[in-house]
């Protein structure tokens, strides 16, 4: 049975997967989606010739690695970079070729030409009878007209022998398919077309706009003409007035320069950047003053309770940190939260901590040291763990105290090995969606800014505001600043391999 499998399973499974594939990039091409569908076969040829020739043999175990890198890595990067050289938002989704036919689609009603008409059943279907006003009769082939849905049918006269109609539906079951009949475009021998327009009349629909060989499009009903501009997007009117829907269109680097030229998004832009490096850099250094203190004191062999001691701290750490933040949250509550309880009893104060710009930027440093210095303190542990006893014995010698042990000995010997953690804690903090959008939401909100921007907000969170909380969900100004920050993290990362292979190096 196995050699059979091997013989014909595999091989046969081999095929219906590439089949498959062929199939998915078909399915991908059929959708308006060619260069994808391009990727996709190059991707299927790729993976027949690594898994059938000889030659492939040794990247068979890379092939599906480098994929999920390229899939889920590498086209997240190349698309938000790509997105933020366009204007693509809520108001230019579509593309040009898209939005053009959308317009090309439209119809009006033609006045003063109706169709009277009258339903009549055939078997479980009904056929729709249309008489103008010369009295032509047009019939519809039988329709079920059980779900409101858009439908296209055509209606031709009636020919010689045709059995004639039965009685027209009376005027209830008319009224329960009236949903039906209204999504029914019926398109008549001169090429017009025609929807119902009450319970006993069909209204011609004409093209509202016509395509001219210059790319402009002209309005049927009152001889207007649209053109499109591809500076902006949009088809524009003779007085510049931009329609509905937009196209994307390339417009360079207009929202990088935005980013940093215009007024209205520089100064919160500056502003949040400078909040976001300070932000970072003060939780590394209140996490790890903490951490590391505790991790000196658990280390302490005159301690009782140790283990103890060092779960509870742990706690915070390995409770998820969504709760903990919403568990602070309600303890800052302006109004009923029992920190500002607390202090209205001691001192008579009742601090507002989510509309004060100040008392916010403390309220997240707080909670965000809370969540992070347990981490720092068990890094600490370990290294604290790895320096040699004998340096600390030398010391009590020489009569040091616990001070100078601290200073001369444990912390020249740990920053070096955790510089790059901490510098890795420092990007991690660099992006901390999760804290902002549950604590703050990035509020108290600057005023005179025309995006939403907030005193609290970091950039990652400014960008996500930007991209879908602004009216206008500027999607490629948000991908721009998102690839600003993904520089900046990405300079940091270099640092942090360079000090790495630093102390690599003198460890040697």
């Amino acid at each position: 049975m196995g050699r059979i499998y091997e013989k014909f399973g595999l091989p046969l499974l081999a095929v219906a997967a590439l089949l498959a594939g062929l199939f998915l990039v078909m399915k991908i091409y059929l959708v308006g989606q060619p260069l994808v569908a391009v990727i996709g076969l190059a991707v299927i040829g790729v993976a027949t010739y690594i898994y059938t020739s000889a030659r492939g043999y040794a990247y068979r175990y890379l092939f599906p690695g480098l994929l999920a890198a390229g899939v889920f890595v590498l086209f997240p990067l190349l698309y938000t970079f790509a997105i933020g050289f366009t204007n693509y938002s809520s108001k230019n989704l579509l593309s040009y070729e898209r939005a053009r036919q959308f317009f090309l689609d439209e119809t009006y009603l033609v006045e003063g030409e109706t169709l009277a008409f009258t339903l009549h059943p055939d078997g479980a279907a009904f056929r729709i009878r249309l008489e103008n006003d010369q009295g032509k009769v047009f019939l519809t082939p039988s329709l079920a007209l059980q779900k409101a849905e858009p439908l296209t049918v055509e209606a031709r006269p009636p020919q010689p022998g045709e059995a004639a109609l039965g009685e027209p539906a009376p005027i209830r079951q008319l009224t329960q398919r009236l949903a039906a009949l209204k999504q029914v475009t019926v398109l008549l021998p001169d090429g017009a077309r025609a929807s119902a327009s009450g319970l006993r009349e069909f209204a011609p629909l004409r093209k509202l706009y016509a395509a001219n060989p210059d790319g402009s499009l002209v309005n049927q009903q009152d001889g207007s003409q649209i053109r499109p501009d591809f500076e902006r997007g949009f088809f524009v009117t003779a007085s510049g007035e931009s329609l509905q829907p937009g196209f994307k269109v390339a417009i360079g680097w207009d929202n990088y320069r935005r980013i940093f030229t215009e007024d209205a998004f520089r100064e919160p832009f500056l502003r949040i950047f400078g909040w976001t490096v300070l932000f970072s850099g003060l939780t590394v250094v209140f996490t790890f003053m903490i951490g590391i203190v505790l991790a000196v004191l658990l280390n302490w062999e005159a301690l009782r309770f140790r283990g103890v001691y060092s779960t509870l701290l742990f706690l915070p750490y390995a409770v998820p940190g969504f709760i903990s933040i919403l568990v602070f949250k309600g303890l800052f509550n302006d109004n009923f939260g029992e920190i500002n309880f607390i202090l209205n009893a001691l001192f008579g104060l009742k601090p507002a901590w989510f509309s004060d710009p100040v008392l916010a930027k403390v309220m997240l440093l707080i909670v965000n040291t809370w969540l992070g210095y347990p981490y720092m303190m068990v890094l600490c542990m370990g290294l604290i763990k790895a320096i040699p006893a004998d340096l600390y014995e030398a010391s009590a010698i020489a009569g040091a105290g616990p001070l100078t042990n601290f200073f001369r000995i444990t912390l020249p010997l740990i920053v070096k090995p955790i510089t790059p953690l901490l510098i890795s804690s420092f990007a991690f903090n660099f992006n901390n969606f999760v804290l902002i959008a549950l604590l703050t939401g990035g509020r108290p909100d600057f005023l005179e800014t025309k995006v939403p921007a907030g005193t609290t907000d970091l950039l990652v969170s400014y960008t996500y505001r930007i991209a879908f909380e602004d009216s206008g969900q500027n999607f490629g100004l948000a991908a721009a600043v998102s690839t600003v920050i993904f520089v900046l993290v990405a300079i940091l990362s270099l640092i942090n391999l360079r000090l790495t292979r630093v102390n690599q190096q003198e460890t040697r």
